[in-house]
């Protein structure tokens, strides 16, 4: 008994089961149309796996009851065996006590699996809490046989119950409370209460209560379901909230006015049991199945349903080896897709989908006649005992094969639900539901299903237009288009090119047909869809050339538009515009864009017929566009001589220069030439404003001299030349203009006075000769003070009198007095200033100083007088090598070179000197007097390289002299001789 459950016996090692035709067959696996091969289905384990428990009872096995891994089990006359199947190697044994000949007749286990109800032959019913050991009598249900017990799925808990119902042997439905509870001192039973609420009939007479259940829906609807030998009863009824307590009385009380509904069938076995699917534990079930004379009557429950909750209703007939005088069904399961029908020796499976066997399990008779089925709704697992051995069966995806079944019935929702994880499966639902569309002539959900499919492209494409549906074709192509990935290219171009002819082809029929223009403008926006597809975008722009040609070739040119634009080639659109006199729509479009290319090639057809348009689309683009580009739209049109182009182009390259600042040449040469062309106003106020430096201006002056020239405007001209700092051309020029214009020329060259006078000498002599104006020409002697009255007076007639130039000469005579008597003031004191200068030197030869003999130099702290030293005005002293050291590393590059040739120089004349002192005796007799000329030669020239010396090194005090000054910025220390300084510190 320790390992009851710890082995088991799988008897399919020793015999298959028969499998029916629900399964698929191995002829049948592989799928030939989509080009998948289920190989997995011929490895999967049957539905049905059933196990025998290594089990070996010491006595007969009776009853047997499993409910929530709670397994218990009548064995002989007195004994009770309870398991609890998580622990099965922990087994309980309970003895009933019962001396007389009383048997058990039934076990009745509640979901929870706490509390066991034994009913007893001698119509007396025990109690046995799962958490003791004592059994205790039901006073209370003394004196009726129990058939059936409908437990509270709401509110039993493992100590209570809740209200119950009971069926008896005699149609008699008691309510009935336990409690697991001791009870109080007056009352020891488990049983709180037991009233009849209800009975059963049949016939006129009662009838057993095979079976009772109780539900309760939504909205505090509460169903119960009994059952007798040949009907079935239903009580519907609503429970006020919160009085769940109180009982099922006043269901049965509102039944009472109307016969309750029941359904009867005319034949019964004596027995009948029913059992019910839940999906999910503690909620309601969703499935029925009532094991009665004429059959099994199995459908689904609404609760929805105001009266009887029993919906798609049906009755499987018992097959022909079904004798009910020799193996009449014994009990029946439940499950999603299928019932068990347990037979004396067999268990038999039928799909509730098609009514059909699909499997079906014979027993040896070496275990005996088989008794009870249950199924335990915690674990799923169905139980099946006979006197000697305990049978379980595991269900195994129950729902693997749905999607055949409800394939073969054309529910092809359902199959598709069934066989979402299983492509191959998919395919084939998907196959055989397009086929049934089609054959149906629901050709557009035909070609939804065939488009999921792997069915050859072609045969299905044929299919369709073989019927002439195109619409059905081209829903196809839709489908299997957004079903292609990105990688397969070819077959994306080859579907899109074949749906754009498809739908030009029916825009083609719908347009000429006028009671269709609603559907032509759906159609219409569906393929303007079509063709602004993201998706599929790469691909209409690589073949938009094929595109062009299939839109043109239907004439469809506002679709060709309209793609044009989606593919952004707007120059396509422009010129479509162009070509149909829409020149609005095409500068619409340039500058929705701003194109700057499609600008300068489409401008020049747009300014000839929308100059204003064109030039604000210009200036609204502002400096994206280059204006040296647009001078071919401006010029080809400015020549014509259409006053508004000219008027445009003058206001664009006004913008360019005054807004825009273009410093172009081309640009302000031809703004120049249209201003002298046609604003000649506007040509000098240009030149006067863009500056008076050539470096300034930006365009060019030999054009503008040329173009100024040719249209005469002389003024303008003149402000060139003065501009190309021609000034003798300007004046030239301006005396034919305006004699002020030239004198403002002839001032321009400050800093050449003998240009200037060249100048005014021209002004003057225009004034004189050409004009005849004396008095002008006076005036120019006032405004220039390079002319003198003797400059002009060679430009006068003869004739002229002195009189017109008195005050003039007088004038001029005066400023030449002046001018004497300011030099010899000059004069006066250069000889005054020289005469100190003479006295100053005279002073300084006979100033000296006096040195101590304590004296020290400056530089090296050593007494002064023992080596030859300087002795500077401020007070400092210095030795000769001192000074030297102190004063050569601050000169100069040159004078330091100077220095060194100096000190070289010196050095060989005194070399010289020494020789010398030490005559030849020849030298002595013949060339005395040669000798005495070289020695004073030697002198002079030392004495020469001393004092040259002496100017560099003590030109001045070194301490007090600029040289100190100069050195101020830098270091004390030398850098390159820092780190070794720093070091040395350490």
């Amino acid at each position: 008994m320790s390992s009851i459950l710890d082995e088991y016996e799988d008897s399919q090692n020793s015999r298959h089961p028969v499998q029916h035709s629900s399964r698929l067959s191995a002829a049948n696996i592989g799928i030939t149309h989509s080009g998948f091969v289920n190989v997995r289905l011929e490895e999967e384990k049957p539905i049905f796996n059933k196990q025998r428990i290594d089990f070996s009872p010491p006595e007969k096995i009776n009853h047997f009851a499993v409910c929530n891994n709670q397994l218990c089990m009548s064995l002989g006359k007195d004994t009770l065996l309870r398991i609890d199947l998580a622990k099965p190697d922990q087994p309980n044994q309970i003895e009933l006590g019962r001396k007389d000949d009383s048997r058990v007749h039934k076990l009745f286990l509640d979901p929870t699996g706490s509390h066991l109800v034994i009913s007893l032959s001698t119509s007396e019913c025990l109690y046995l809490n799962r958490n003791t050991q004592k059994v205790r009598s039901l006073s209370r249900w003394r004196g009726h046989l129990i058939e059936s017990v409908g437990w509270n799925k709401l509110l039993g808990t493992e100590t209570n119950t809740g209200p119950i119902l009971v069926g008896t042997s005699q149609g008699i439905i008691f309510e009935a409370e336990i409690s697991a509870s001791e009870g109080s001192l007056f009352n020891t039973n488990p049983d709180q209460y037991f009233k009849q609420v209800h009975s059963l009939e049949e016939d006129g007479k009662p009838a057993p209560v095979c079976c009772i259940e109780v539900e309760r829906g939504p909205e505090s609807k509460v169903v119960i379901i009994a059952t007798t030998r040949k009907r079935l009863f239903q009580f519907v009824g609503r429970v006020a909230e919160g009085s769940e307590q109180q009982g099922f009385s006043s269901v049965f009380s509102q039944n009472q006015e109307l016969l309750p509904s029941f359904q009867e069938f005319p034949f019964n076995m004596g027995y009948s049991e029913i059992t019910f699917y839940t999906s999910k534990l503690r909620s309601c079930p969703k499935a029925f199945a009532w094991m009665m004379g004429n059959g099994v009557l199995y459908g689904q429950l609404d609760y929805i349903r105001p009266d009887s909750v029993l919906s798609d209703v049906q009755v499987w007939d018992y097959t022909p080896d079904i004798d009910f005088s020799f193996n009449k069904p014994i009990s029946i399961v439940l499950t999603q897709f299928h019932f068990l029908l347990l037979l004396p020796d067999r268990v038999k499976a039928i799909c509730t989908l098609n009514g059909q066997v699909v499997y079906e399990d014979v027993f040896p008779d070496k275990f005996g006649t088989l008794k009870k089925m249950i199924k335990d709704l915690a674990g799923g697992l169905v139980w099946i005992y006979t006197e000697k051995a305990v049978f379980r069966y595991h269900i195994q995806r129950e729902a693997r094969d749905v999607w055949q079944m409800y394939m073969s019935m054309n529910k092809f929702d359902l199959a598709k639900e069934y066989c979402r994880d299983r492509p191959e499966c998919m395919d084939m639902v998907l196959a055989k539901e397009a086929e049934h569309c089609f054959q149906n002539k629901r050709y557009l959900e035909s070609a939804k299903c065939y488009a999921l499919t792997q069915n050859y492209f072609e045969e299905i494409a044929l299919k369709f237009i073989e019927a002439k549906q195109d619409e059905a074709l081209k829903e196809f192509l839709l489908k299997k288009l957004n079903n292609l990935k990105q990688s397969e290219k070819t077959q994306i171009t080859l579907l899109v090119t074949w749906l754009t002819e498809l739908y030009l082809n029916h825009l083609g029929l719908l347009e000429s047909d006028e009671g269709k223009h609603g559907v032509f403008q759906e159609t219409r926006d569906e393929f303007r869809k079509f063709l602004s597809s993201s998706k599929h975008k790469e691909c209409l722009y690589n073949n938009r050339t094929t595109i062009y040609d299939l839109l043109a070739s239907h004439g469809n040119v506002d679709d060709m538009v309209y793609f044009s634009v989606i593919m952004q080639d707007y120059e396509r659109v422009i010129s479509h515009h162009c070509q149909h006199d829409d020149y609005s729509a095409a500068l619409e479009v340039l500058s929705k864009h701003c194109d700057e290319k499609l600008f300068y090639k489409f401008s020049p057809i747009l300014m000839q017929h929308i100059p204003k348009k064109v030039v604000d689309a210009w200036i609204q683009m502002g400096s994206r566009l280059e204006p040296k580009k647009l001078i071919p739209a401006l010029v080809n049109y400015s020549q014509m001589g259409s006053t508004q182009q000219v008027n445009e182009t003058i206001r664009y390259m006004e913008f360019c220069v005054y807004q825009l600042t273009v410093t172009e040449e081309a640009i302000h040469n031809y703004l120049l030439s249209l201003y002298a062309k046609y604003k000649p106003d506007s040509l000098l106020w240009y030149l006067e404003q863009a500056g008076t430096h050539a470096s300034y201006i930006h365009y060019d002056l030999k054009y503008t001299l040329r173009l100024c020239a040719e249209h005469g405007y002389l003024q303008a001209c003149v402000l060139v030349y003065k501009i190309m700092e021609l000034y003798e051309e300007a004046v030239d020029l301006a005396l034919q203009v305006d004699v002020d214009l030239a004198k403002s020329c002839a001032d321009l060259p400050e800093d050449d006075e003998e240009l200037r006078k060249k100048l005014w000498l021209k002004i003057a002599r225009h004034v004189v000769q050409e004009e005849k104006d004396v008095k002008k020409a006076m005036n120019c002697l006032s405004s220039c003070n390079l002319l003198k009255i003797e400059d002009i007076l060679p430009f006068f007639p003869d004739f002229v009198t002195i009189d017109h130039f008195k005050e003039a000469i007088c004038s001029s005579l005066q400023e030449y007095n002046q001018h004497i008597d300011e030099l010899k003031q000059e004069m006066e004191e250069a000889t005054e200033s020289a005469k100190r200068i003479r006295e100053d030197i005279q002073e300084m030869r006979n100033k000296y100083g006096v040195v101590e003999n304590q004296e020290k130099c400056a530089a090296c702290d050593f007494p002064l007088l023992n080596r030859p030293f300087y002795l500077f005005l401020c007070g400092h002293m210095f030795h000769y090598d001192c000074l030297f050291l102190e004063v050569t590393p601050h000169l100069s590059t040159y004078k330091q070179t100077k220095l060194g040739e100096l000190q070289k120089k010196l050095a060989a004349a005194t070399q010289t000197s020494k020789s010398r002192h030490r005559p030849a005796p020849k030298e002595k007799e013949e060339g005395g007097d040669t000798a005495s000329l070289g020695k004073e030669n030697a002198g002079v020239s030392r004495e020469q390289i001393k004092s040259d010396i002496d100017d560099i090194i003590a030109f001045e005090c070194v301490y007090c002299g600029e040289l100190m000054i100069k050195s101020i910025d830098k270091p004390f220390i030398d850098p390159q001789k820092l780190e070794e300084e720093k070091s040395s510190w350490l």
